[in-house]
């Protein structure tokens, strides 16, 4: 990021011996750089006048004052100090709680400056007992007053004294030569400081003016840098140029005809933009994102069947072999009769099989090959793939992705996400994809009316399910746990399916359903309870992703407060799948957090999902969604993409205008951007290479 320099240990530093080096290294400090990219995170304003009247919690008082008088207080660990002082407005209290020892520092009659965030008690008097001090005289400027002192998050086992020396030695060792990360036209465009003048003002500012200004521009830099790695991989793909593909839209026709129902005007738009992206003469890269039961399968497989009929293969790659068979099943049973040749291909699949599998998939002898991690495999080999398709891609690591497009040359990728994405969202996470929306529903879906019930009436909730199992439907039960727990009091999976089986729904057939289970059991438990031999299921969130049931109707999801929106939307969107009136029942334990407490209520007052993924970016942030944290994304040391929406749209713009007009780009050894392309991290760094 820097210059070689930055690179150096910070044990470099005078001051910084093993013990701070370790601690800092705790906070993932390694190395300059680290040290000076360690925001603070506030500031405590040494340097403007606050007299003691016109002091609260949240504005300090900054003031001169003198000395009147000791006195002491009860405390629960005995005798406190209590310093009375005045200035020339108000009198207030210092309290020393432990610190009976400033006795002999404060002393009565001498003056001091004293920084405190006063709060009046209940007799209106000014009191605190966090405050800085130190002696005053005319003669000499104070060492801890005057100026303004940055304040940052730091272990229990680092003080701010040690870490500002820290690094206020480093800034002035290592930031000499220190070259702007921007152009320079964006930093006279935007009225931008420089990156030495950033870092000193965010560190140590003059004003707070002045660290407004450096922040400004250090966020405007970290957005420009993630925007310029996507401008670049977009750019690298359309010098990338492939042979246009061919698709042929006849057999897209005949599935049309053959459905019982008429496709979304969303759903149409979508398999239009595959369409002109297959037949550009670029690879595609494409996220399709929608509701839960939007119909983007079957966007997909529309999508397989254009570039099969145009001569080509297809694979749909799905996270586990329980979504990966509902998908090789739902394309046999709508593909295969238009003469496609459908296959699924698992870790499972025996050697004998899985070797006439291989052969007939490198002969394309199989058209779409549907399956799992397998099939990126060594062995598998395509003749010609042309579409892959990846469901719930957040799921796959960056080399899980990248070696399944490799199985072909020039590999369009659509990829698929069940979990609505927001626009800032997908500005940061997706900025180098195009991207489709379904937002319409099938026509004849009736919204999931959400209902709230606390823990204790679950017997009003039994009953209602029970009148639904009367009528041949069928309902979920999800628990946070599968057993019970030591450490935790919650409902598990296996003693509730026994409660709910032995006692409450004793006439109707159950099963449970949990990551432990085999595969092949759970695989036979859900295609059991899709055919009717089975009526409910007690679950953990396993079903979050699963069989589309249509006659499933009831959704109980207990101690619903310990998920997530985006599982909570996604575990509603299990039902409601068909024309039947379908219901979620939010089962919740006291006492809520507000976090808690706004999640359900939001669940029960909206199904939008876009809506919900908004406010779950509100209360998580943007790296705990769609799995972005887990694949080591979105590391802004001051940036956040949701406050920042405005920012990151305008960094997305410069960086842009920046690839379009530099045609030496893909070639930074003769590009205007050899110093940018330094400084901008690859698409992969950015994204992690870990699977």
């Amino acid at each position: 990021m820097f210059l070689c320099e930055l690179t150096y240990p910070v044990s470099k530093l005078d001051g910084v011996g093993p013990v701070i080096s370790r601690n800092m290294s705790e906070l993932g400090i390694q190395n300059i750089s680290d040290l000076l990219q360690h925001y603070p995170y506030k500031y405590e304003n040494r340097k403007d006048r606050v007299p003691l009247v016109y002091s609260s919690a949240e504005k300090p008082a900054l003031t001169v004052a003198e000395v009147i008088k000791h006195e002491y207080i009860h405390w629960k660990k005995g005798k406190a100090l209590k310093v009375e002082i005045k200035d020339e407005t108000d009198t207030a209290s210092l309290l020393c709680f432990g610190r009976n020892f400033l006795a002999d520092k404060l002393v009565p009659g001498k003056r001091f400056w004293i920084w405190a965030p006063f709060e009046r008690n209940k007799w209106n008097n000014l009191q605190s007992s966090v405050f800085i001090f130190e002696e005053y005289t005319e003669e000499k400027k104070p060492v801890n007053f005057g100026r303004i002192f940055p304040v940052y998050h730091l272990n229990s086992a680092l003080n701010q004294s040690v870490f500002r020396k820290a690094v206020a030695s480093a800034l002035k060792l290592y930031t000499v030569n220190l070259k702007n990360e921007l152009p320079d036209y964006i930093l006279k465009k935007k009225n931008f400081p420089g990156k030495k003048e950033c870092l000193l003002n965010i560190h140590f500012p003059e004003s707070s003016g002045s660290s407004f200004a450096a922040a400004e521009a250090i966020i405007f830099e970290e957005l420009f840098k993630l925007q310029l790695s996507f401008a670049r991989k977009r750019k690298m793909n359309t010098g990338n140029k492939k042979a246009s593909c061919k698709w042929d839209s006849r057999t897209i026709e005949k599935l049309k005809e053959l459905l019982p129902f008429s496709l979304t005007k969303d759903q149409l738009k979508a398999v239009n933009e595959i369409k002109n992206d297959i037949i550009s003469d670029r690879p595609m890269s494409r996220l399709l994102q929608g509701e839960v039961g939007s119909g983007k399968t079957l966007v997909a497989f529309m999508a397989a069947l254009g570039v099969i009929a145009g001569g080509g293969q297809a694979a749909f790659m799905a996270p586990t072999e329980l979504l990966a068979r509902q998908h090789a099943d739902n394309a046999a049973d709508l593909l295969e009769p238009l003469g496609i040749n459908v296959a699924f291909i698992s870790g499972d699949i025996s050697s004998s099989g899985r070797k006439l599998l291989v052969e007939a998939l490198k002969e394309g002898r199989i058209d779409l090959a549907v399956g799992t991690h397998a099939l990126f495999s060594s062995d598998i080999h395509f003749k010609k793939l042309v579409l892959a398709v990846i469901d719930e891609q957040h799921r796959f690591g960056v080399n899980q992705r990248t070696a399944l497009v490799k199985k072909g040359k020039y590999v369009n990728v659509l990829a698929l996400s069940a979990t609505p994405i927001p626009r800032t969202l997908a500005l940061t996470a997706f900025g180098d994809m195009d991207i489709s929306v379904i937002r319409t529903m099938p026509s004849g879906r009736k919204p999931v009316i959400t209902h709230l019930a606390r823990m204790g009436n679950e017997e009003k909730v039994y009953r209602f399910v029970s009148n639904e199992l009367a009528k041949g439907h069928k309902a979920y039960f999800v628990y946070p746990m599968i057993e019970e727990s030591e450490k935790i009091s919650l409902k598990n999976a296996e003693d509730m399916f026994r409660h709910l089986q032995g006692r409450i729904f004793n006439n109707y057939r159950g099963a449970l359903l949990h990551s432990r289970i085999n595969e092949e059991i759970k695989r036979n438990i859900m295609n059991d309870f899709k055919n009717g031999k089975l009526d409910f299921l007690a679950a953990t969130s396993v079903v979050e992703v699963g069989v589309d049931v249509p006659e499933a109707t009831c959704m109980v999801i207990e101690h619903a407060e310990r998920f997530g929106l985006s599982a909570l939307h996604q575990l509603r969107g299990r039902v409601g799948r068909s024309s039947l009136q379908s219901y979620c029942f939010l089962v919740y334990s006291e006492p809520l957090s507000e976090d808690a407490k706004h999640r359900l209520l939001i669940m029960k007052e909206t199904t939008d999902g876009f809506r919900l993924a908004e406010e779950d970016l509100k209360i998580r942030g943007p790296g705990d969604m769609t799995g972005i944290r887990q694949s080591g994304f979105l590391k802004f040391k001051l940036a956040d993409p949701v406050r920042d929406v405005k920012v990151l749209i305008e960094a997305k713009e410069e960086a842009e205008k920046i690839t379009d007009i530099d045609p030496g780009f893909l070639n930074p050894e003769n590009s205007l951007l050899r110093d940018l392309y330094s400084i901008c991290p690859p698409f992969e760094k950015i994204f992690g290479n870990s699977d």
